[in-house]
């Protein structure tokens, strides 16, 4: 990164998020000079977002567009972050954005990846094709507008979600943005969250019946709930936990009917806390929290979660994020327009002078399934269709400034991969549709069968098995191209696709799911989808389909025409499809699947033998070890590291002739160390330097387990005697004294922590 960038940035950024920036690019140089493990250095990089990627000869089939990459000699990438680019997750808390934000990520998409920002299914923003050298930058650029990547992937707390029409919804019980909005900060980078076996996510709906937020799908959710108590109304959360899905789904159960708003925040740490001391850490496939409620039982769970809420150590902070809450609001920058109905170009009160007749004509259409009525009187929401949610940079500058003219600043990602615009009024809505129009982006269909959700796929996940995208691609072109001519039985249908079982791409709360697999026909690899018919959407996903069977991927769009025939053919009066799989059962619908099954031979249609997009003879040889789990790596590796990094950046400090920033950051950097080694006995120690010296001291020093004896036990000293106070003429001598002090210290206390986990063996034995 320049100077000049860093210089401009680094006044705007936050001093913790500045300084955690600052180690991951001095643990990046660290890395390439061999001084970090790769797999510890990998979920750290996770943890930042940074997530490695699969490579497809230099080109993303997915049936819409071909995107050059920014490293076109690049052909297969191999599997670190090291020698190709790979991706980076941004984190969206509840989806929310502002202009400033949506330019900045614009600019960032242009200059670093392949020109293209993917909305995700937990309404993270993911750009393609970034190089590990470019991240910090990256990093700090983001921050300088409230952005943060940390935590996006790895074994961590992932983005928290939330209905995107939270505030503005006819049918929530209050507005749970800003809770989300303090949950998602208060656990960010907490402590009691730092050393789960795979990730945890979290969901917050306004109301129990739509599906805007997915509930129970999650690891922990609330949904909004009010309850009157002594004459005052008072607000809380039907709270479930326990919820993922995966190759073998779990519904969420419920944890309390009613948690007061006020425990929101503690009770999660107490989960989290609890997670991290239960949950499975070796074995990953068992490691989320869905599998530590199904083992205990939900009764018994929830005992421990409140026996951690009584005991853990306070934690004060959470009342800094809490008390955000009431002071939340968001606000339109036009008057509303009551008196218009925004359904019909002809109700538009102004006219649009150079509106043309073919937009009048396509309006209708689009205001149908993209217009929502705000519980606010003369407001709408739009909601803006993303192609598999995808825009480009100059699509997100003019979302910008269409959400600084029209919507208050207030733009929300979806979990269905798209973006909203809240606040417009009626009278504006016809304006706003002629400017997507006008960009490419006025497409209707938004929430219907057309509106299909894709994880990546082989696109670009190394855990891909079968395009994904391609195939949405062709069934989104193909349910467009006939789209006013659907039943509306049919069009209300939701298509959910993922290329393997992870259920990335959320099949199994699908009308119709379909998840990529393969299968050996004579001797090739033929791309496949298991279809998976009748979860339920609505309810916050109320329940998961079934799985009926595997179809080769070219017979899918055929498969998909006969089963929505059948249904319309056989349904009762106003007969749900959920309702139609469940009547006829799972024998019949299985009749349904059974034609499409077979594979003709290579000789007779070699079209069966390549997969959507891609006119290559399919092969799953490209596919890698996913990371979507991370490596469970401990706390006191990451400790470690934080050490390391931070006497990385005293010697940078002491070369720049900053002798008084590298005197204090080389302290640090031995607090770090030794707040590591203390935490492995005493895992909540207190953050005061006083403490943790005089803990390790006890701990540590006096029982000889740091120490060498052929220093004397000296190492331990570099920290005390600083620790009394620093030599104050701060010159080149003093300051690379305890420079050089801190990196024996942290040699040492590796070399402890070895000798402490070899005592526990043997103990053990």
């Amino acid at each position: 990164m320049s100077l000049n960038w860093k210089d401009k940035l680094t006044p705007q950024i936050e001093p913790n998020l500045a300084h955690e920036i600052d180690a991951f690019e001095a643990q990046i140089a660290l890395r390439k000079l061999g001084k970090i493990d790769e797999k510890a250095f990998a979920e750290t990089r996770l943890r930042r977002g940074a997530y490695g990627q699969r490579y497809d000869n230099g080109k993303r089939h997915d049936g819409l567009q071909q995107r050059d990459l920014p490293y076109p000699a690049l052909t297969k990438g191999p599997d670190t972050f090291w020698d190709a680019p790979g991706m980076l997750r941004i984190k969206i808390p509840y989806g929310s954005l502002n202009s400033a934000q949506m330019e900045v990520l614009a600019d960032l998409a242009e200059e670093y990846s392949d020109h293209i920002l993917h909305v995700t299914t937990r309404q993270d923003i993911q750009l393609h094709y970034v190089h590990i050298d470019d991240t910090p930058e990256i990093f700090r650029r983001l921050a300088a507008v409230g952005i943060t990547t940390r935590e996006a992937c790895g074994n961590s707390v992932r983005n928290v979600t939330a209905c995107p029409r939270s505030g503005v919804c006819r049918g929530e019980g209050f507005d749970v943005s800003p809770y989300a909005k303090a949950v998602a900060y208060y656990l960010l980078g907490h402590p009691d969250t730092q050393d789960f076996g795979r990730k945890f996510k979290i969901a917050f709906s306004g109301c129990k019946e739509e599906a805007c937020a997915l509930v129970s799908i999650h690891d922990l959710g609330g949904i909004a709930k009010t309850r009157v108590i002594d004459g005052k109304t008072v607000r809380g959360f039907e709270l479930y936990v326990g919820g993922g899905l995966g190759a073998v789904p779990h519904q969420a159960k419920l944890f309390d009917e009613f948690v007061p708003e006020e425990e929101l925040l503690p009770l999660c740490r107490a989960t989290g806390r609890v997670f991290a001391r239960i949950g499975e850490k070796k074995n990953r496939q068992k490691a989320r929290l869905k599998f530590v409620v199904a083992k205990l039982g939900i009764d018994e769970f929830k005992r421990l979660v409140l026996e951690e809420r009584r005991t853990m150590p306070e934690d004060p902070s959470w009342r800094k994020y809490f008390d955000e809450i009431p002071r939340y609001d968001q606000k339109p920058n036009l008057a509303p327009d009551p008196t218009v109905v925004p359904l019909k170009i002809g109700n538009s009160k102004p006219q649009i002078s150079n509106l043309k007749s073919e937009i009048s004509t396509s309006y209708a259409a689009w205001a149908a399934t993209n217009i929502y009525a705000q519980r606010q009187d003369g407001y709408s929401l739009i909601t803006v269709t993303l192609p598999l949610g995808d825009a480009t940079p100059s699509q997100f500058r003019a979302l910008a400034d269409l959400a600084r003219k029209y919507a208050g600043d207030n733009v929300r990602t979806t979990i269905e991969q798209n973006l909203v615009l809240r606040w417009i009024p009626n009278g504006k809505v016809a304006e706003v549709y002629a400017e997507l129009r006008r960009i490419g982006l006025g497409d209707a269909g938004a929430g219907t069968i057309v509106d299909i959700v894709s994880c990546p796929g082989t696109d670009t996940c190394k855990l891909g098995i079968a395009s994904s995208r391609g195939l949405a691609g062709e069934l989104r072109t193909r349910l467009a191209a006939k789209s006013a001519a659907l039943d509306e039985a049919v069009k209300n249908l939701h298509i959910k696709i993922s290329g393997c079982f992870n259920s990335c791409g959320q099949h199994h709360v699908a009308d119709i799911g379909f998840f990529g697999n393969s299968r050996n026909i004579g001797g090739f690899t033929v791309p496949h989808f298991q279809v998976i018919l009748g979860g339920r959407w609505r309810d916050n996903g109320g329940s998961y389909g079934l799985m009926l069977g595997s179809v080769p991927s070219k017979r899918i769009p055929d498969f998909l025409d006969s089963l929505t025939g059948k249904y319309l053919s056989a349904r009762k009066p106003d007969e749900s499809f959920q309702n139609w799989c469940q009547r006829i059962g799972k024998k019949s619908l299985k009749e349904i699947v059974d034609p499409f099954v077979p594979v003709p031979a290579y000789a007779d249609d070699p079209s069966f033998y390549s997969d959507w997009g891609d006119p290559r003879q399919f092969s799953i040889g490209d596919m890698g070890t996913g990371e979507c789990a991370g490596e469970v790596v401990s706390l006191a590796q990451f400790g470690f590291i934080a050490a390391e990094s931070e006497a990385f950046e005293s010697q940078l400090a002491l070369e720049a002739g900053q002798f008084k920033e590298a005197d204090d950051r080389a302290y640090n950097a031995m607090l770090i160390a030794a707040k590591t080694l203390v935490q492995l006995q005493w895992l909540d120690v207190p953050t005061d330097p006083g403490t943790i010296v005089n803990e390790f001291r006890t701990r540590w020093v006096d029982t000889k387990i740091f120490w060498d004896p052929y220093a004397h036990g000296q190492f331990g000293n570099y920290l005390f005697t600083r620790h009394e106070g620093p030599d104050t003429r701060y010159n080149r001598d003093t300051a690379g004294k305890i420079v050089q002090e801190a990196s024996l210290f942290i040699d040492a206390a590796h070399k402890a922590h070895a000798k402490y986990r070899q005592s526990l063996t043997a103990v053990k034995v």
